[in-house]
């Protein structure tokens, strides 16, 4: 309860702060790059070196390209049908195609499932969500983004100068050498890590509008669709149908790819011009509906 208790407070903080005009306009912007630049390079410096490789990997980091792969084919082909711009086309397979596996992930599948659930669902974030966004996701928002040559050298640049991608790949290769950071150095990273969540919450309450005439409407409810329940669904079929999948790591896997979206994916959509309002309530309205459709999830779960 209390992880969701300051959820919503930095969200509201956010928006006071842009109605009261305390900040400048684009204040969101320096929290953004923070956050890109400083906290997650340290999450996942971190996190990943303590990851250990096994077989039990294959369903959990499946979510996330399941679930990404997925958004890009889903919107791309609106896309193209409805003549939708790069813009808009961009935000919605990062946002949608993303899911929140930590910060709302961890405490509910800890408060459901035990520290047992808690394991697997840290691998699916870690190894999942974590590297599709800082590869995928960030190739897709340099592709969209407007004034971007994407000739494959140019998103590749993107890709490997991406702060985040650096600090993952040096995590990465900590892994096989057994090396971990220890005292001073795993306490910073740990600070620098545990802030993401309220800074990022506080650019998004800077940037979302409530407009009863936006365009976003439309697009908003498409997104969510996707997000909260065609992705669960996919998962299901998937693991459940397909594979026949059972038990505890494959219900985590359910849960997790019903989460609303990405905080991080909706600041990386918003660094680079896609359609930052939009992004910014794919998480403000996506949060609280999730709570009804978690619900919803966690009852098909209990049937597999």
């Amino acid at each position: 309860m209390d992880q969701f208790i300051l959820l919503f407070l930095c969200l509201l903080i956010g928006l006071v702060l842009q109605w009261s005009k305390a900040f400048p306009a684009n204040a969101h912007l320096t929290l953004n790059q923070f956050i890109l630049n400083v906290s997650l390079p340290a999450i996942a410096l971190y996190y990943i070196p303590g990851i250990k490789v096994d077989a039990t990997l294959l369903f959990p980091i499946g979510v996330a390209w399941i679930t990404f792969a997925g958004s890009f084919l889903f919107f791309s082909t609106l896309s193209k049908l409805f003549s939708w711009s790069k813009s808009l086309t961009g935000c919605l397979i990062i946002t949608a195609g993303l899911g929140n596996t930590s910060f709302i992930g961890f405490p509910v599948i800890e408060t459901l499932y035990g520290k047992e659930g808690l394991k697997t669902a840290v691998i699916l974030d870690q190894t999942g969500s974590f590297l599709v966004m800082a590869t995928f996701g960030i190739a897709t928002a340099a592709y969209f983004s407007r004034g971007v040559n994407s000739n494959a050298m140019d998103l590749l640049k993107k890709i490997v100068a991406f702060p985040p991608f650096i600090a993952f790949l040096i995590a990465l290769l900590m892994i096989p050498l057994h090396w971990q950071f220890e005292g001073s150095a795993k306490f910073v990273l740990e600070r620098l890590g545990s802030i993401i969540t309220p800074l990022a919450l506080v650019s998004v309450g800077l940037q979302l509008k409530f407009d009863r005439n936006s365009l976003h409407w439309n697009y908003l409810g498409l997104g969510l669709l996707y997000k909260l329940m065609i992705t669960p669904a996919l998962i299901y079929f998937i693991y459940v149908i397909l594979l026949k999948g059972s038990g505890l790591v494959v219900e985590v896997c359910l849960m997790e790819a019903a989460m609303a979206s990405m905080i991080t994916a909706t600041i990386v959509s918003s660094s680079y011009g896609l359609k930052p309002r939009l992004s910014s309530m794919m998480i403000g309205f996506g949060i609280p509906l999730s709570a009804l459709t978690l619900l919803f999830w966690y009852m098909i779960s209990k049937t597999i």
